[in-house]
This record gives C-alpha cells, sequence and structure tokens, in this order.
C-alpha cells in the first residue's frame, strides 16, 4: 500500500518511508495541528489480523506513552483508521547503535560505557513504571547527531511476543540479545533487559555478538547453556572494571546478575572514573552436595560375610545367645529398634558425607587470599616489585605477569597497582593471574610543535613514537574538513609527564547535511516554500511582475537544480506577482472648480427694450485635460458651467490623478487601484 501524500487522521501527512523493520513500517510525516515532524510507525497487515494482538498492541503502546525520559523516543500517539495501526513517536535525526557498530567495529570503551550508561538509565525510569522492554538491542537504540542515546519500541516487544511468536521464525534479528530465561519462553523481567544491555555492552565494545550460530534455535541453546569469551580477550583495551560489569550483567543466573538498572548505573559510573579498579562483585553459585547412594544396614552385614570365613560352631552358639538376647531387649523396649536404625543411618550418612568432602578437598587446589601489594589509596606503603612478587609466592601464587608503565609520583620499581585487588575474607585460587603495574619514573617529553592542521592519523602515529596517551574529542567544523586536528591540549612544543592524557580536538565536518538543490521552477510558491524548507534551507520569497507567465508560481531561483548547498543556507525563489487592477470612475464638476457664476440678463424697461436673443452673454469655455499618472485619458473643451464631467479608467497600483483647466492644475489626488473599483469626484 502507498501512503506517500496520505492524510492520516485527518492530522499527519505521510511525507517518506524511513525505515523497515520484523513488524512495522516507519514514515516520515508531518503534524498538521502541532506543525512539526513526526515518525508513524506502521503495523504490517499480517499482525493487524490477530485481535489479540491489537489488544496487547494498544494496552503496552499506551503504557509505554507515559514514559517520560530524555533517552526513551517520545511516544505522542496510537490510533487506527481503515485497518492501520499505527504509534505517532518523536521523530529522531541520526543512526542506529546497530549501523554505527556496522560501520566502525569496535568503540571506544569510555564512548560505550557512556551509551551504556543512557541505556540504563532509561531502563531504570521504565522499570519504576512497571514497564519491560525484552527486546533491548542495537536496532532499537537510535544515537542522534548529539551522541544522545534514545531507546524506542519500549513496551511494544511484550505484545509481540505474547500473541505473534512461534518458536524463533519471527525473532531472528532479536534472539543474539535473548536472556537466557527468554530464550527458554520462561519469566522475564527487569534482569531480562539488563542481560540484553550487557549484550550490547560486549557488542560495542568488541565489534561482534557473544554468541552467534547458523540457526536462531543454535543461538538460543547457546545463550541458555554456554559462557561467554570475556571481551577483553578480543579487545585488550577494554578495562578490567567494564570487562566485569559486562560478566555481572550477562550471568546466567538472574540472581547472579545486577538486580537493577541503578545498581548497575553506579558500578559504570565508577568504572569512568576508576577503569582499572576491579570493585564489580562477580558471585558465583555454590553448588550443594552432590546426591549419593548410601547402602542399608542389610547390604552392609552380606558385604561383611561375604568377606569373611564361616565362623566355628562355639562362636555360632555364642553369637546365637546374644543375638536372643538382643532380641528379647527389642520386644521388651518397643521404642529401642527405630531409634536404633535411625542412629545407624545417621552415622552412616555423616562418615559418607565426610569422606566426601575430604576426597573433593583431597582434589581441589590450594586457596588463599590476595594480599595487597600496591599500597594505599593515598600512595602510601608502597613496594617494589621484587619485595610484592615475593609475598604472593610465599603465599602459593605463582602466575605473577608484570607490566611497566610511566608514572609521574611512583618511584621507579615501586608497584603502582595489582588485579584482582586485595578482598577481605575472599579466597582465591592459587593458579589466579595476578597482574602487577610496576611504575618506570618519570618521563618528560616535548609535545611536536606541528599538531594543529594535521591529519589525526599522521598525529596518532608521532604520539605513539612518544609513548603518549591521548583521547580524541571530535568537534563539528564548517571549513576544516573531516580528521584534521583543531586543537591540542596541552598546547603543541610544551613540555608534560609520560603520563599526560593529551586531548585532541579532531575535525568531524560540517554539523549540517549535503543538499541537492531540487528545480521548484514553475512551482506555486506555497509547495516550492515547504519542498526548499523540507530540505532544510531557508528560504527568501521575493515577488517580481511578468505579465506573460502565470501569477504566483516561481520564475527563478537563486541557486540552480543540481548544486549542493549545506543545510541552513539561504536561497531565494522569485515568485510573478501580477498586480491587481481596478475601474475608477473620475467626475469633475467644472463649474465648481473654476467658481463660476453666471451673469443675469438686465430687467425690461418700457425705455429701453432689446431682444434677449441679441443680448444673452455667451457663455466662457475652458480646455479640461485628466492625467492618470503619466497616462492622459482626456483632453476636451467645456463651457465653463459644465458640472458633470465623467470618465473611466482600469489599473493598478497606487496612481496620481490630475486635473488640469487651460494649463493650469486645479487638483490632484493619490488612487489607490488595488482597493477595488470606485469613484472619486473633483469639484
Amino acid at each position: 500500500m502507498n501512503l506517500i501524500g496520505k492524510m492520516l487522521n485527518n492530522r499527519y501527512e505521510v511525507l517518506e518511508k524511513i525505515g523497515n523493520g520484523g513488524m512495522a513500517v516507519v514514515y516520515k510525516a508531518k503534524c498538521h495541528v502541532l506543525n512539526r515532524y513526526v515518525a508513524i510507525k506502521i503495523l504490517k497487515d499480517e499482525f493487524t489480523t490477530d485481535s489479540e494482538f491489537i489488544k496487547k498492541f494498544n494496552t503496552e503502546a499506551q503504557a509505554a506513552a507515559s514514559l517520560t525520559h530524555p533517552n526513551i523516543v517520545s511516544i505522542y500517539d496510537v490510533c487506527n483508521e481503515d485497518n492501520l495501526y499505527y504509534i505517532v513517536m518523536e521523530l529522531i535525526q541520526g543512526k542506529t547503535l546497530k549501523e554505527i557498530i556496522a560501520e566502525d567495529g569496535r568503540l571506544s570503551w569510555r564512548w560505550s560505557v557512556n551509551i551504556a550508561m543512557q541505556i540504563a538509565s532509561a531502563l531504570e525510569t521504565a522499570h519504576k513504571h512497571n514497564i519491560i522492554h525484552r527486546d533491548i538491542k542495537p536496532h532499537n537504540i537510535i544515537i542522534t547527531e548529539d551522541g544522545i542515546a534514545k531507546v524506542t519500541d519500549f513496551g511494544i516487544a511484550k505484545a509481540v511476543s505474547n500473541s505473534t511468536i512461534t518458536a524463533f521464525g519471527t525473532t531472528i534479528g532479536s534472539v543474539h540479545y535473548f536472556s537466557p530465561e527468554h530464550a527458554r519462553g520462561g519469566y522475564t523481567d527487569a534482569k531480562s533487559d539488563l542481560y540484553s544491555l550487557g549484550i550490547v555492552m560486549y557488542e560495542m565494545l568488541t565489534g561482534k555478538v557473544p554468541f552467534d550460530a547458523d540457526t536462531p534455535v543454535s543461538v538460543a541453546l547457546k545463550q541458555v547453556q554456554e559462557e561467554p569469551v570475556d571481551p577483553i580477550k578480543y579487545n585488550e583495551n577494554i578495562p578490567i572494571s567494564v570487562n566485569r560489569i559486562i560478566l555481572k550483567a550477562m550471568q546466567k543466573d538472574p540472581n547472579l546478575r545486577y538486580q537493577n538498572a541503578t545498581e548497575m548505573i553506579q558500578d559504570l559510573s565508577l568504572a569512568l572514573k576508576k577503569p582499572n579498579e576491579d570493585f564489580v562483585v562477580l558471585a558465583t553459585r555454590s553448588d550443594d552436595s552432590p546426591t549419593q547412594k548410601i547402602p542399608t544396614i542389610y547390604e552392609l552385614e552380606m558385604e561383611k560375610n561375604n568377606d569373611r570365613k564361616a565362623p566355628r560352631v562355639t562362636e555360632s552358639e555364642t553369637k546365637k545367645k546374644k543375638a536372643n538376647k538382643i532380641k528379647e531387649f527389642y520386644s521388651k523396649h518397643k521404642w529401642a529398634k527405630p531409634v536404633t536404625i535411625f542412629l545407624v543411618a545417621v552415622l552412616i550418612f555423616i562418615l559418607a558425607m565426610y569422606t566426601t568432602i575430604a576426597i573433593l578437598n583431597a582434589g581441589m587446589p590450594a586457596e588463599s587470599e590476595i594480599p595487597n601489594v600496591s599500597g594505599n589509596s593515598d600512595g602510601t606503603d608502597r613496594i617494589t616489585k621484587d619485595e610484592a612478587i615475593k609475598i604472593l609466592n610465599d603465599l602459593g601464587f605463582e602466575n605473577i605477569t608484570i607490566e611497566e608503565e610511566y608514572h609521574d609520583e611512583v618511584e621507579q620499581g615501586y608497584v603502582i597497582s595489582q588485579t584482582p585487588v586485595a578482598r577481605a575474607n575472599y579466597k582465591y585460587n592459587v593458579d589466579e593471574k595476578i597482574t602487577l603495574v610496576v611504575s618506570k619514573g618519570q618521563k618528560i617529553v616535548t609535545l611536536p610543535n606541528n599538531i594543529v592542521g594535521k591529519n589525526i592519523e599522521d598525529v596518532k602515529k608521532e604520539l605513539d613514537k612518544l609513548e603518549l596517551k591521548y583521547e580524541i574529542i571530535e568537534k563539528n567544523s564548517e571549513t576544516i574538513q573531516p580528521d584534521i586536528v583543531l586543537e591540542v591540549n596541552p598546547e603543541e612544543g610544551e613540555e608534560v609527564t609520560a603520563t599526560t592524557v593529551v586531548e585532541i580536538t579532531v575535525s568531524i565536518g560540517s554539523a549540517y547535511k549535503d543538499v541537492i538543490v531540487p528545480s521548484v521552477m514553475n512551482y506555486q510558491e506555497a509547495k516550492a516554500s515547504e519542498t526548499l524548507s523540507a530540505l532544510g534551507l531557508i528560504v527568501n520569497v521575493v515577488y517580481q511582475e511578468d505579465a506573460s507567465k502565470s501569477d504566483g508560481i516561481v520564475i527563478s531561483q537563486s541557486v540552480s537544480a543540481g548544486k549542493t548547498l549545506k543545510e541552513g543556507d539561504k536561497i531565494e525563489i522569485v515568485v510573478n506577482k501580477q498586480p491587481v487592477k481596478s475601474t475608477v470612475t473620475i467626475k469633475v464638476n467644472l463649474k465648481s472648480l473654476m467658481n463660476y457664476t453666471e451673469q443675469k440678463q438686465p430687467a425690461d424697461t418700457s425705455e429701453n427694450i432689446i431682444d434677449s436673443q441679441n443680448t444673452a452673454p455667451e457663455i466662457e469655455k475652458a480646455t479640461v485635460v485628466i492625467k492618470v499618472g503619466e497616462d492622459t485619458i482626456l483632453s476636451d473643451t467645456y463651457p465653463l458651467n459644465t458640472t458633470n464631467i465623467t470618465k473611466t479608467w482600469t489599473t493598478s497600483g497606487v496612481k496620481e490623478v490630475k486635473v488640469i483647466v487651460n494649463g493650469v492644475t486645479k487638483d490632484t489626488k493619490n488612487v489607490d487601484f488595488n482597493n477595488g473599483d470606485q469613484t472619486i469626484t473633483f469639484e
């Protein structure tokens, strides 16, 4: 079904298709009520025929719409119309986390931890509202252009999993992120979302998912049965704390994971401050003693009889007498027999238990607490490498790895840190690998003088040669091309210690996308402005009259079609504006205008009788000219007693109307011919 251009709910105009998922198609649309752009997720046809699913879909979507959080995509509306079921939500400009991983592979651990904290914060809010996502995966996490993580599809997964999933036919894209209990079809809760977040972190930092196979069923079995390879083995740059956070989130037993998102956020936050400290507690399940078969008293007696020779007759008689006495005792004391049996059973059980423990302990390696050989947090009580190794060896620890690094404050040869850290009342296998970081002392290095303006890859090589650490800070620039260094801190040529982290600000190019300018020639003004504005361009409209073209259409544009601009650039369009014409009736009262008064005939007398026809005075005439602007619309001669000279004229704009009598301007009026037909009088 082609929905482009369709108006949904008499409110949402569908503009273009922007995505396609397993259960819905996503369109960009414009809300004409609030005048904003939105995303509309429309369910595919195969879901709309299931009434039970539709009911759950509406319930879960309405619940998710109540969530308000900066890291959750806001849901504005849940609608249905003409068998179309859709959700109206916030339109996010950015990429999915899956797309970023596909493009960049492994991501930096600090950036990944920051994104994980934002996702966990979104889950924390949702879980407090009793909303479980159930489908946390990189595909459902959008990273905005400002680096903000937005989690989408809250609550929708529950409707899908309850009503439409059979086996794994419709969940191929999600099974890699399922918790073991989800893969088994069991009860899922907030801890299931945290398991999925652990896998998302795993993929961000290694570029791969922890469990993969040819079929979804095989992946699900691995989720249930196999332990993941430590992510640090795929990416040695992952700090020990982050490695253990991932492993804790991915524990098979939900009771051994983080119990809520708040706990995970606390560890993630601490990892940013103390990345190399082993503060994450990874609990392990201690299995009960294995079930053993305990022989009965009868079986024990039979084994004894089989092992010894047949007794002599005298011995048999003696034992027979003893047996009779015992039998007689038990017959008199009914309570004694069950008590005896119980005590013998307890004795056998205790002997068997201690025997088993002894056997197990004999086969187990020795354990011991790992001591603190790296000094106090304030830098006191540090010891040398040799002293630390001797202390560890005396306790049975032989698997010791030494790593060296420069340090501004710790003297050369002294231990800076250790992994694992010392933990009170916690014993490790003596085969545990212990890593000691030993100081190489302080090293002074001079930064190169020509860092700014160079390609970041060349700068990295120079700093690597100097054994300097660095942090890349990305920044948009409208003038400098991507991958070029904009700033460096400390400054170029400055002397620093080898432990200094050099901050390098690198251009990632313009913050605005390239826009290919379309042709809007012959478009109506409104459509042309909307087309260009939708591309992020700023439209300036200029009006110009062209009698040869239709009114209201674009007759030229300042940037030709096919040219490239940036979002936010200005473009000017010239729109044909035909003037509005009207007819004005101009009336001139010449008599009044000239203050003309007629002369009267003299009175008749008997002495002086004059022929009136011959003696009436002749009326004087004048030349009247009417001008509209530069156009002369009337020029004629009229008697001075004329009271109604009428002339009509059709034109547009504001024009000056003059009445000229005998070459002298008698009156002038400015007339707006855009105001429609009208009459003006000169008198």
